[in-house]
């Protein structure tokens, strides 16, 4: 979202947060005692740099590799950050504008042959200026610099400066930014123009400023989107574009102790049977791309996958109606996590379009046009919210009676009356309409098809245009889409995400892919994102989303429920709404995955 989109991620419609797993049918396992730990993802990879990313797919993997200052605790609920790459939480003045921040000594970057003699060297204060002074480059083009315009002493000045810079390398990385500094090695201290009460959460736990060494950014160039060189718990091996990512352990890495502490039940549950365990568990991680949710499911049944989100088609074959497991899954010891996820989704409005953007009936037609209860009846067995607004129902600032607002209704009769009004403002019949929908597969084929009729069943023609991920981020933060699939989940337990999806400065490639402008939702943001947490914030915050909401920059279709599998071999796996570096975690049960083949054979 703002920023973390991801984090928001612009997150595609159609999948769920649980398809971080996948298979390894293409890298085999070389040594049957390797622990490794095999995933589906559904999508293929748009890179692996992660001061240029946004979306979910690349995070997630991303994040194996590269470590942010600090973390969420895994356990704990409510979420708490907890320092990673930091010695200790920052020490803040008085007037909340200069964070000084101590930095663990003996963290070493991976080997790589960008180094001298190929031997990863200590991490210093300075590589995360470098991670910041890169995102403020111009010409790095990074998705990410909204999250910093105007909040850092000198950082807005010094992206001035890589304007005049007349090619990539001709920008010193050296140059002095007042409020970025080293105190010496292992402390950095960083001075604001005004308060930013989610500095922590917001930047300094986002893998944007996770640091990437230096050496490999010079040594690589462009590449280094496929040559990420950071100090996680695991490396990237080998990258397979649209078949597989596989990463190995990183020998170069301190290791890192599983938590002692947790929240209520967590010991009953099992997740409290590693404690003081020195991470990561597993030898490899292999994430291989399914990009149809029928060939996983069967890898998933067959032992192959670790973990598997339920295809629609296949609902009543793992659930119950009363919402458990089916018989069929309690006997393959098959392990069943719900939670709601902090998501929206949407059918989303360029606003920047001569057609949709000065046509607000027109919009308002469309999004009365769709009915998200049959919506999440037919695509999602019934299991999602309706998204009566845009704040996930996770937030302590949503709005439970956001729904007698009308904004998601089905009204296909004032859908009509509307279309005759944006008629008028067009001045005559409206031109076709261009749907960009992302994932060519059938899924979401049969998605675009789902939107497309009921939005041409009140008089209005539409193509969708389906492509790949990253294709699809391409057009969608280049401005060049009509409208557009796709959705998002809160990266902080905080609204201030979802908000800083509709502020203007934050237009796309920032997470405003919408491209919205209201100067009265401006002025707003501009104020609660000095403010600390309090009442009064939680009613701006409400105010603003009707603001937008009243404009309909989108159609707000769905907030996510997630019904994830796993096996019972795949052990550690917590549900977790504000973190992606799981795989540490992650320990699987060696002999309970042998006996996996051999409970098959009976069931067959």
């Amino acid at each position: 979202m703002k920023h973390k989109e991801v984090r928001l991620l612009a997150i595609a419609l159609v999948v769920t947060i649980f398809a971080l797993g996948g298979c390894d049918s293409s890298p085999s396992d070389k040594d049957a005692d390797e622990m490794v730990l095999r995933h589906a993802l559904f999508t293929k990879l748009k890179g692996l740099d992660p001061g240029n990313m946004r979306d979910f797919y690349s995070v997630t993997v991303a994040s194996q590799i590269c470590e942010t200052l600090y973390q969420y605790h895994f356990l704990k609920r409510p979420y708490e950050i907890i320092p990673l790459l930091a010695k200790e939480m920052p020490e803040i003045s008085d007037d909340f504008l200069t964070y000084t921040i101590k930095i663990k000594k003996g963290v070493y970057f991976q080997d790589d042959k960008c180094f001298p003699g190929g031997r990863g060297r200590e991490l210093k204060a300075e590589d995360f200026i470098f991670a910041i002074k890169r995102i403020a480059d111009i010409k790095y083009l990074s998705q990410n610099w909204s999250m910093f315009d105007g909040k850092i002493v000198g950082l807005d000045e010094f992206r001035e400066y890589t304007k005049s810079c007349e090619k990539p390398e001709d920008v010193d990385y050296s140059r002095k930014v007042e409020g970025l500094t080293a105190g010496d090695d292992y402390t950095l201290v960083i001075k604001l123009k005004k308060p930013w009460p989610q500095l922590v959460s917001t930047a300094l736990a986002d893998i944007a400023t996770a640091p990437i060494a230096k050496e490999a950014v010079y040594s690589y160039g462009k590449d280094i989107v496929s040559h990420p060189v950071g100090t996680g718990p695991f490396m990237l091996k080998e990258w397979r574009r649209g078949s597989y990512v596989e990463l190995v352990r990183n020998p170069k890495f301190r290791g890192e102790p599983y938590p002692s502490q947790g929240g209520p039940g967590d010991a009953e549950a099992g997740y409290l049977d590693d404690a003081g365990k020195i991470m990561p568990f597993a030898d490899r991680v292999i994430w291989t791309i399914i990009e149809e949710y029928q060939p996983a499911w069967l890898l998933f049944l067959q032992g192959k996958i670790d973990n598997s989100p339920i295809p629609k088609d296949n609902y009543n074959e793992a659930i119950t109606e009363t919402r458990d497991l089916t018989p069929a899954m309690k006997q393959r010891n098959i392990r069943l996590k719900k939670f709601t996820d902090p998501s929206t989704f949407w059918l989303g409005f360029n606003m920047l379009d001569p057609v949709l953007g000065e046509n607000k009936p027109l919009r308002r037609a469309i999004s009365y046009a769709i009915d998200r209860e049959k919506f999440i009846e037919i695509f999602f067995n019934g299991r999602h919210l309706v998204a009566h607004g845009f704040v996930a129902p996770l937030m302590d600032s949503y709005n439970p009676n956001i729904k007698e607002k009308g904004y998601a209704r089905y009204d296909p009769v004032k859908a009509r009356e509307l279309l005759k009004e944006a008629e008028q403002i067009h001045g005559g019949k409206l031109p076709e309409l261009k749907m960009a929908m992302p994932g060519t597969n059938s899924f979401n084929r049969q998605l675009g098809q789902f939107l497309k009729r009921y939005i041409t069943a009140i008089g209005l023609d539409v193509e969708v245009e389906y492509m790949d991920w990253p294709t699809y981020m391409e057009k969608v933060n280049s401005r060049s889409v009509q409208m557009f699939s796709s959705g998002a989940r809160a990266s902080i337990p905080d609204a201030e995400d979802f908000m800083g999806m509709f502020y203007s400065k934050y237009w796309a490639p920032g997470s405003n892919r919408f491209n919205y402008r209201n100067p009265e939702f401006d002025k707003l943001y501009e104020k609660i994102e000095v403010m600390f947490d309090s009442p009064r914030r939680k009613e701006l915050y409400r105010k603003m989303e009707l603001i937008a909401l009243e404009d309909c920059p989108a159609a707000f279709l769905n907030h996510r429920v997630v019904f994830a599998l796993h096996h019972d071999w795949y052990k550690n796996y917590k549900p977790h709404a504000f973190a992606y570096g799981m795989s540490k975690y992650r320990r699987i049960d060696m002999k309970k995955r042998a006996e996996y083949k051999e409970l098959l054979k009976k069931i067959k």
